[in-house]
């Protein structure tokens, strides 16, 4: 640890955080006198959370290693582009604010697979409750768990120990989690979200002032940054669309025009609608509206992240590769020390090297925070879907509240186990572990969709379309990735969510398990056809382009606009015109159809009211993103 760089305040730093941490958590994780905790208090807070606790705990919950160290490495190796996630991400977030959470809210639910159990069947729901288990256990908690250790042992020089690194980040984050259940996990994340931003953007504003060298800023240090970058053939570090034919490789990670329009919309409607560790808080919220401003102030955090994780894996990037070009490095301010052997390196070799004393302390607890906080949340959400969907439904159905919270903390504490084992087979070897999380998610993600998706929102739906929809998910997105391996696993995935839901539709309508349902009133019905027809000439357009461009450019057209489109995957209209007119279709049928399936969800147009400041909060939002698209293109 001697060759870390930490001085004694930096270890101050790190203690004083990691000692409020277990005392909060393990203070609010207490009983009151003469209290026993029900499976509401531990699973969902007693839904108490305000709007404040539920953004920061959504932020704290996502920003883990997979941001600090997964994607800063994908933006040592790429660049900016993969910033996409993050940016559409809080798009993303109010449409689960505004027309998802309202509807699963309605429903009193505390877990997604109990909401498919009681949508379609009892089976739907086993099969995703097995999905998500098995997500949490092999790809989440073993993903941040070792990115985390990476980091930590890069940053301390504990070369050789990442194993026992993995097996401290779990005791930590599961002393006051696995006891306290969501309670504590939710309020300590209020914490450590101010340790994450704050230490993140400090980080970030450091490592740039370190590029300008002395006497100048971090303005100064973007500015040398961006104009090394852009004066190398064909690099596309600084752009958030990839062009295919100057970078082939960034191409094949984040396809061009599908960062926007593509599957990344599919990706992040499955993790911020659908993922049971980040939509729990929404569930554990006071109120429907309380929940809406929390997801609104988690949209305006999300785009701060790219600025503390990009930007910085960026400037690893030139400052490792092109020394001589820094003047903070020509003038001899640092010694860099260790190397970058993969990208994923790039994180923790930026705080070894250029963070001052004392910061370097605060980088590494904004970087503990992330991980400890994102090991808390999953190990919750695990506990809950297993007590809650599996063993109350069919091990003990009478289940008392002191044996429902019993057997989440003993599944809390087997999931840790079987990571802990699973972490160093499945990740030992990777060079980007951010895409890797990406890509295998996206696996179920176009099957989550479907079935979530049109379950909760088309009266029609039916449990037969689900189920085979459900079995023909993961061994579709294989038939694929063997099929088409050198295909981006974004295109993959919009291609696999139009088959399942044209599979879906289509055994709907043959499926004769209906009953009738009066229209809607004459209202409601003329707003959705009104709806139903913009949305449907919209995909028509975006389906139509797609399908004219991709003829001209295969019938081998010179034109330079039909080539750039090309370049840029101009394709990905293709998805999104789909998922579009998923939307026209649900609200035709919704408004025409004298048929609805008999447990369908009720479609009440007043589920969807969002007062002013909901309004306002989705605007700004949506003018930041513009902007950062419009400079970063």
């Amino acid at each position: 640890m001697n060759g870390s760089g930490f001085q004694t305040i930096d270890y101050v730093i790190v203690g004083i955080y990691m000692v409020l941490l277990v005392s909060l958590g393990l203070f609010l994780s207490r009983n009151k006198k003469g209290e026993q905790k029900t499976a509401n208090d531990y699973f969902l807070a007693g839904n108490k959370l305000t709007w404040w606790a539920v953004g920061a705990s959504l932020i704290a919950a996502n920003i883990s290693a997979e941001q600090f160290i997964g994607m800063s490495g994908s933006g040592y190796k790429i660049g900016i582009c993969v910033a996409a996630y993050e940016i559409m991400a809080a798009v993303t977030l109010i449409i689960v604010a505004k027309f998802l959470l309202p509807v699963m809210l309605k429903q009193r639910i505390y877990t997604i697979p109990q909401f498919l159990r009681e949508r379609y069947s009892g089976g739907v729901g086993m099969a995703f409750s097995i999905f998500w288990l098995f997500l949490y256990v092999f790809v989440n908690l073993t993903s941040v768990a070792w990115l985390g250790s990476i980091a930590i042992e890069q940053i301390l020089g504990l070369e050789g120990y990442r194993m026992e690194i993995v097996l401290a980040l779990f005791i930590i984050a599961g002393i006051y989690s696995i006891y306290g259940g969501l309670a504590s996990v939710a309020w300590t994340d209020v914490l450590q979200v101010v340790f994450l931003i704050g230490g993140g953007l400090i980080t970030a504003y450091f490592a740039l002032e370190a590029v300008s060298g002395e006497g100048r800023g971090a303005w100064d240090g973007l500015t040398i940054i961006y104009e090394k970058l852009k004066s190398i053939p064909n690099d596309t570090h600084f752009n958030l669309i990839v062009d295919k034919s100057k970078s082939p490789d960034a191409f094949r990670d984040l396809p061009g025009l599908a960062a926007i329009v593509g599957g990344v919309w599919l990706t992040n409607i499955g993790y911020w609608g659908f993922n049971q560790y980040i939509i729990q808080k929404g569930f554990a919220a006071k109120s429907t509206k309380e929940a809406q401003k929390g997801l609104i102030f988690a949209a305006f955090l999300k785009i701060l992240i790219p600025f503390i994780v990009v930007i910085p894996g960026v400037t690893a990037f030139v400052m490792f590769n092109f020394p001589q070009e820094i003047p903070g490095i020509q003038q001899g301010y640092f010694d860099m020390s260790g190397t970058i052997n993969v990208s994923d390196d790039a994180y923790p070799w930026l705080i070894r090297n250029f963070a001052p004393i004392g910061i370097k302390g605060l980088s590494f607890a904004a970087l503990a925070a992330a991980v400890i906080s994102s090991l808390a949340s999953m190990l919750n959400s695990t506990s809950t879907i297993f007590t809650m969907d599996i063993y109350k439904q069919h091990i003990k159905k009478n289940a008392t509240d002191r044996q429902l919270v019993r057997v989440g903390r003993i599944t809390a504490l087997l999931a840790l186990i079987i990571a802990l084992f699973a972490v160093e087979p499945l990740l030992g070897g990777l060079d980007q572990a951010f895409q890797y999380i990406q890509e295998y998610s996206g696996f179920i993600y176009p099957g989550i969709i479907v079935v979530f998706g049109l379950g909760l929102l088309w009266k029609r739906a039916s449990s037969k379309a689900a189920i085979w929809t459900s079995i023909l998910t993961i061994p579709m997105g294989v038939l694929f990735k063997i099929a088409m391996p050198d295909m981006p696993f974004q295109f993959r995935m919009g291609y696999i969510f139009i088959i399942l839901f044209i599979i879906f539709v289509a055994i709907t309508y043959v499926d004769n398990s209906r009953t009738g349902t009066k229209l809607p009133a004459d209202t409601d019905r003329k707003k959705m056809l009104k709806w139903a027809r913009i949305t449907f000439a919209a995909a028509l357009t975006f389906i139509l382009a797609a399908a004219v461009h991709k003829i001209l450019f295969v019938s081998g057209s010179s034109n330079e606009v039909i080539i750039y489109l090309e370049h840029i995957g101009f394709e990905a209209f293709f998805f999104f015109g789909s998922l579009i007119f998923s939307v026209s279709l649900f609200l035709f049928s919704n408004a025409n159809d004298p048929y609805k399936d008999a447990k369908a969800v009720p479609f009440d147009l007043s589920y969807f009211k969002t007062d002013k400041g909901f309004a306002i909060g989705s605007f700004g939002i949506c003018l930041l993103v513009t902007l950062i698209y419009i400079l970063l293109w």
